[in-house]
C-alpha cells in the first residue's frame, strides 16, 4: 500500500478550507499561509527549501531541536517494539520516565516524595492539576493572573486571562489577581512584588470563600508575553495562598526544561517549591506528551476515584522525554540557554535604543520579548506595528511568534540549541523588518 502526499501550499490550502472545522482554521499567524517540509535542530524549511530560523519553537515544543536524532532514535526503537501500551498494564519506560522526571524536581532535604502523572497535553495538565487542588483541598475557589494563559480546554480556559481564549460556559469559582507585570503593571514600572502580593489578600477576601484551593503562576508567562514573576512573588504567593487553605500550581509548560537558562525550572528562580507543577510543550520534543509532577500525599486523594488519560504514559512518547532529559544533560542545553539568551537580550536592547516603535524588551534564556508600544509615556500597545514587524521578518528567514493580551509583542522561544551565530541573523533581520516598516 502506497500512502501519497501531495504538498503543494494550493491543495494543502484547499483541504484545510475544507475539511478543517472553523476552529481548527483561526490559529493561522501569517497572511500568507506556509508549509514546512522539514526541520533540523533551530532551523525549518518549507516547501520551496527556503531555509528558517525558528524562534517560535513550534509553540515552545521543540525544546532541544527539531527531529533531533537521539530523541528520534529512541522514540522510533520503542515504537518498533510496541507503539503504545494503556496505562492498564506495566510498563518500563515511562516508570524510568516518571523516576527521572521527580529526580529534576527540587528536594533540599531529602523528604518530599514526588510522583507523576502522565497526560497528552498540558491543558489536559493543567485540567487535571484543578482537580487534584480541589480533591485536596477540599476548596473549589482558584486563583489566576489576568494575563495567564494556561491552555484552551474548557478548565483550562476558565484560569485563562485572555478574552479571546475565553468561549461561552466555562466552570467557574475563579477569581483573577493582577499581574505584576514590572512594565506597564497596575502600580507602575518596577513596583516589586509587594503592592501585587497585597492585591492577592484583597482578592482572596472580596472574590473567594475565604478559603482557595490554589492559585496557577508561570514563572515567566509565555503567550502572556514573556512576563518574568518579580523576585519574591512566587514565594509570597504561596504563604498567602497556603494560609487560606491552598496550593502553589507552578505551570511550567513554556518555562520548564531549562529554557530560563538559569535552572532547569523556572519558579527556582525565588527560591519556592511548588506543591503542584505542570509541565508539557518541550518535554517530549514534539512528541505528544504532558505530566503532572506533585507531593505523594497531594495526589492520594485521587485514588478514590478513575483518573485515565488514553494515551497519558504512551511508551514511544514517553521514551522520547527520557531522550530529551538526556540531551539536556549531555548537550548542556540549558547553558546554552543562557548564554545564547543573554546574547540575544543585549542585540534586543540595542534595537530599543535605534527603534521608537519598540517599548520593552525583556526575558530570560530563551523565553524573550519585544513589545511595541505607540507612545512611550501611555504604553499604548501597538497590535498593527507588530504584525508588520511580524511579516516582514518572515522575509528575513525568521519564525516569531505574535502574543501578549493585545497582540504587540513579539514572542521569541526558539529550540534551545540556538547558536551564538544565529544571534546576528536573527538580531539583523529584525532590525530590517523594522527599518522596513518605517520605509
Amino acid at each position: 500500500m502506497t500512502i501519497t502526499t501531495d504538498w503543494t501550499l494550493e491543495k494543502t490550502a484547499q483541504r484545510r478550507d475544507n475539511y478543517y472545522a472553523a476552529s481548527q482554521k483561526k490559529f493561522v499567524p501569517f497572511k500568507d499561509p506556509m508549509v514546512f517540509r522539514k526541520g533540523s535542530m533551530q532551523y525549518l524549511w518549507d516547501v520551496d527549501d527556503r531555509k528558517y530560523i525558528d524562534l517560535l519553537g513550534m509553540n515552545v515544543c521543540i525544546s532541544v531541536g527539531h527531529s533531533h536524532p537521539k530523541v528520534v532514535a529512541a522514540a522510533m526503537e520503542q515504537a518498533q517494539q510496541l507503539t503504545h501500551c494503556t496505562t492498564m498494564f506495566y510498563h518500563p519506560v515511562p516508570a524510568h520516565f516518571a523516576e527521572e522526571l521527580a529526580a529534576t524536581m527540587p528536594n533540599p532535604n531529602g523528604d518530599i516524595e514526588w510522583v507523576v502523572h502522565f497526560t497528552n497535553s498540558g491543558s489536559e495538565a493543567v485540567d487535571l492539576a484543578m482537580t487534584i487542588a480541589r480533591g485536596y483541598t477540599g476548596n473549589l475557589d482558584l486563583l489566576a493572573l489576568r494575563s495567564a494563559y494556561h491552555g484552551p480546554t474548557a478548565a483550562a480556559q476558565s484560569i485563562t486571562g485572555i478574552s479571546g481564549w475565553r468561549h461561552p460556559g466555562m466552570p467557574g469559582n475563579v477569581a483573577f489577581v493582577a499581574d505584576p507585570n514590572q512594565y506597564r503593571g497596575i502600580f507602575g514600572q518596577n513596583a516589586g512584588a509587594q503592592p501585587y502580593l497585597d492585591e492577592i489578600e484583597r482578592t482572596i477576601h472580596t472574590a473567594t470563600t475565604g478559603q482557595v484551593a490554589g492559585i496557577f503562576i508561570e514563572s515567566v508567562q509565555g503567550y502572556g508575553g514573556i512576563i518574568e514573576m518579580p523576585k519574591g512573588y512566587m514565594t509570597g504567593a504561596a504563604e498567602r495562598v497556603r494560609a487560606k487553605g491552598g496550593l502553589l500550581i507552578a505551570d511550567e509548560v513554556q518555562a520548564g526544561f531549562g529554557r530560563t537558562g538559569d535552572n532547569m525550572w523556572g519558579f527556582e528562580a525565588d527560591g519556592v517549591i511548588p506543591d503542584i507543577v505542570v509541565m508539557a510543550k518541550g518535554i517530549g520534543n514534539g512528541f505528544p506528551l504532558a505530566a503532572v509532577v506533585t507531593r505523594k500525599e497531594i495526589a492520594a486523594p485521587m485514588a478514590d476515584k478513575f483518573m485515565f488519560h488514553t494515551y497519558g504514559a504512551n511508551p514511544t512518547a514517553c521514551a522520547a522525554g527520557r531522550a530529551v532529559l538526556q540531551v539536556i544533560k549531555e548537550d548542556k542545553v540549558q547553558e546554552n540557554a543562557r548564554v545564547v539568551g543573554k546574547a540575544l537580550l543585549e542585540r534586543l536592547h540595542a534595537l530599543k535604543k535605534k527603534h521608537t516603535a519598540i517599548g520593552d524588551v525583556r526575558g530570560r534564556g530563551l523565553m524573550l520579548a519585544i513589545e511595541m508600544v505607540k507612545d512611550h509615556k501611555t504604553k499604548e500597545p501597538d497590535p498593527q506595528t507588530t504584525s508588520a514587524v511580524f511579516e516582514q521578518s518572515r522575509q528575513s528567514g525568521l519564525i516569531l511568534s505574535k502574543s501578549g493580551a493585545y497582540q504587540s509583542c513579539l514572542r521569541m522561544v526558539p529550540p534551545m540549541c540556538l547558536s551564538l551565530e544565529d544571534v546576528d541573523q536573527v538580531a539583523d533581520g529584525l532590525d530590517r523588518a523594522f527599518s522596513n516598516i518605517n520605509n
